[in-house]
């Protein structure tokens, strides 16, 4: 079970749950995979609605890496994302409002 004051939050793969996190190891590599020089550009387009299916994928890799997946992002193209498309985005935006949200 993941634990939303780390940050955390679980993604069912292929009916199996992975627990996601964005360390900052995970954030330099988002930052590299996206070629973009601030996450606040990532954060806004979130916001705006006006992220990619790449963008998604990208925080998906970055938060099972930080939460110590070894695999690559191929990997999961062919793989069954528990709520599709939408919640893969839902998740990925709520792993990245975790990522700079304060424990509560």
């Amino acid at each position: 079970m993941s634990n939303p004051n780390a940050g955390e939050v679980t993604l069912m793969i292929d009916g199996q749950p992975h627990m996601l996190r964005l360390t900052l190891g995970a954030l330099a590599e988002l930052e590299a995979a996206l070629g973009e020089d601030t996450l606040l550009a990532l954060v806004e387009r979130f916001e705006q609605g006006r992220f990619s299916a790449r963008d998604v994928l990208a925080l998906i890799v970055a938060g099972l890496r930080g939460g110590g997946w070894q695999g690559r992002a191929s990997e999961l193209t062919g793989a069954q994302i528990e709520g599709g498309l939408q919640g893969a985005a839902r998740l990925a935006a709520q792993l990245l409002a975790r990522a700079f949200t304060p424990p509560a």
